[in-house]
């Protein structure tokens, strides 16, 4: 795991400067404390910071073919590369080291351009080809590895963080206003914006070809879904069950200690019993929870994760906090690089942290709900069905008003089903398309152009665009490939990346392996949720494998209870902010929208905590790249603050 950084000159002559170069790389450090490389030659310059998983002495990088033309940094893991090594030897390639990167500039000797059809794995690369002066710059096929870039004057500058290209000096700092629309509307930037004007993200599945002048984007691979009907569920439970061996065995490969997160829930847990199975010692897991503030309660899973822990007999680490999330905001939007309304990212980054003290690499169950129907969402069809056997004038004449009176939150467990009832309810006259955009979208577009002034745009929405490219789906598969395409790469993946690389731990994510996905491809919708059950193969698959208590639990998402949070023990920052007095000096939204979303939020008329976590992380973004402050001087003000 490791952070790449680079310059191609695109006009005229001369060479990168190699002290803009290094500094970008220094700005990504925390991707790579262990090595530093830099291979610098005519119009390029390409560069590595280094994690050292893999053959740790001898795998510096760049890596080059054996007459140095071809050089290669590679960010992530090739977890085939023994084989394809294998294949390659017997080719009569010639290796200097045992690393997984090195892999990459035989395979491109090989097979050219589509040497990446080869590779299984999670990865950013950058490719240079001296011989006809290519640039090739590759990202994973779900996106589990970030990669940016942008043109700036004459050249093309590129990187695993947006931050490397912000801190040079011919770069300055603004708003993307199409970015913060999408973000508006998602809680999330979807790729291939970043909130950063003039910054790109390389879309997943995607290599980026620059040449002779021409860029080309090549789409590698793309979800696609087949479904295979009429085969009985046993032998689906045999696929699933050998599929989740081979994949997480397969991603325990690592020169140096891994461990496991572990929240008790069904893909933690699946993924903690596999590297038992195949451990020759006991596995280290990592589980958190909170106490001592509003809400903590809900978002407490220790109890779970310590259920599966004794089950598996792991080397079981846990940590009960009550986070000091003010101090800690500013430093992780800034690692984010962009803003995210998912709450997730405290519980990740303190995880992280406290795993990172023990082991260099961790596996994580990111992935889970999308390819086996883990979240409540998906139980729509089903739910709206049921719903709908009430006459329509009951439902808006009687239940809607009526649940629109009822007070809701998430850090209640009883708030949070009349929540989930409103939203259900308000959907159920509606088609599966507008459905989704309704439980997916934290603004609709109407609600964008009254907060967002003077700002309106006719650019489809990533989920737009989405759901356009599986309209013959079913509702659960649609649902599922959408998912794959949008809030997978941009947000959890993302935010799973970046918090764990900011302290230095590479975390996999072997439910995402490309066998399973493949597998959820073909796999028929009823068999993810049957009559409104979630999992419902896969907890087939699971039996006899996980403790029947934990098979049997209610999802709980890994965030962190921000809503309570900002309802008390933080309202007074929440107002300093983004209340009506701090919208109106930043400029950018209506004061008014803003206050009324903080004051209906705080009096449970509505749930807002998406909404609110989205506004907090953009001012603080706003904070750090437009105004020129300093995560440490944002934390002390905000600080101050809280104690106020």
């Amino acid at each position: 795991m490791c952070g790449i950084y680079g310059e191609l000159i695109l006009l005229g002559s001369g060479q990168p400067s190699m002290t803009v170069v290094r500094a970008m790389g220094q700005a990504i450090l925390h991707r790579g404390p262990d090595d530093d490389g830099v291979y610098s030659k005519g119009p390029v310059a390409i560069g590595l910071r280094r994690l050292s998983i893999i053959d740790v002495a001898g795998g510096h990088q760049p890596i080059c073919n054996e007459d140095g033309t071809v050089v290669v940094v590679c960010n992530g893991e090739i977890y085939n590369f023994r084989e394809l090594r294998d294949q390659l030897l017997a080719r009569g390639h010639q290796f200097r080291t045992r690393s997984d990167a090195e892999v990459l500039v035989h395979l491109y000797e090989e097979h050219g351009l589509r040497f990446v059809d080869h590779l299984r794995g999670m990865f950013g690369f950058a490719l240079w080809d001296a011989r006809c002066q290519r640039l090739v710059l590759g990202r994973d096929r779900l996106g589990i590895k970030p990669v940016y870039y942008a043109t700036i004057g004459r050249s093309l500058v590129f990187a695993s963080e947006a931050k490397a290209i912000v801190r040079r000096p011919d770069y300055s700092p603004s708003l993307d206003g199409e970015a913060l629309r999408q973000f508006l509307m998602l809680g999330y930037v979807p790729n291939p914006c970043s909130m950063f004007a003039g910054i790109r993200q390389l879309k997943p599945g995607t290599t980026l070809v620059l040449e002779a002048g021409t860029r080309t984007e090549n789409r590698f691979w793309t979800f696609e879904t087949s479904t295979e009907e009429g085969r009985d569920e046993q032998s689906w439970i045999n696929e699933i069950r050998t599929t989740l061996k081979e994949s997480i065995h397969g991603q325990m490969i690592s020169d140096v200690p891994i461990g496991a997160f572990l929240s008790g829930g069904i893909d933690s847990s699946t993924i903690v019993a596999a590297m038992s199975e195949f451990s020759p010692s006991p596995v280290k897991t990592y589980a958190i929870g909170y106490s001592g503030a509003t809400g903590a309660a809900v978002y407490n899973e220790l109890e779970h994760a310590r259920h599966v822990a004794d089950y598996f007999g792991t080397e079981h680490h846990e940590i009960e906090v009550q986070p000091r999330v003010v101090e800690m905001l500013p430093q992780l939007v800034w690692h984010l690089d962009d803003p995210i309304s998912d709450s997730a990212l405290i519980t990740s980054n303190l995880v992280s942290e406290y795993a990172s003290r023990d082991v260099k690499v961790i596996l994580s169950g990111v992935g889970g709900d999308e390819l086996f129907g883990g979240y409540d969402r998906y139980k729509l069809p089903h739910l709206v069905s049921l719903v709908r056997i009430l006459p329509r004038s009951i439902r808006r004449g009687v239940l809607n008003p009526l649940l629109g009176r009822v007070p809701v939150a998430r850090h209640s467990r009883l708030l949070n089903l009349l929540r989930a009832a409103r939203k259900i309810a308000s959907v159920a006259d509606h088609g599966k398309e507008a459905r989704y955009h309704q439980i997916m979208e934290m603004f609709n577009r109407a609600e964008i152009d009254h907060l967002l002034p003077g700002s309106e745009s006719a650019t489809p929405s990533a989920l737009e665009a989405a759901l356009g490219r599986y309209v013959g789906d079913c509702d659960i598969n649609q649902m599922m490939a959408v998912d794959l395409a949008t809030q997978l790469p941009d947000d959890l993946l993302m935010l799973t990346d970046k918090m764990s690389m900011r302290h230095s731990l590479e975390c996999r994510v072997p439910l995402l392996d490309e066998k399973l996905v493949d597998l959820a491809g073909r796999l028929p919708a009823d068999l993810r949720v049957r009559q409104g059950e979630n999992r419902y193969i896969l907890k087939k698959a699971l039996a006899g494998i996980l403790p029947e208590a934990t098979l049997g639990r209610a999802k709980r998402g890994f965030g962190a209870p921000f809503g309570a949070w900002f309802a008390n023990e933080l309202r007074g920052v929440v107002q300093e902010l983004i209340g009506r007095d701090s919208a109106r000096r930043r400029g950018l939204m209506d004061p008014a929208s803003v206050q009324r979303l903080i004051d209906d939020h705080r009096a449970k008329r509505a749930d807002y905590t998406d909404h609110l976590v989205a506004l907090t992380t953009l001012e603080i973004w706003c904070r750090l790249n437009l105004d020129g402050k300093s995560p440490d001087e944002i934390s002390e003000n905000l600080q101050f603050l809280a104690a106020a």
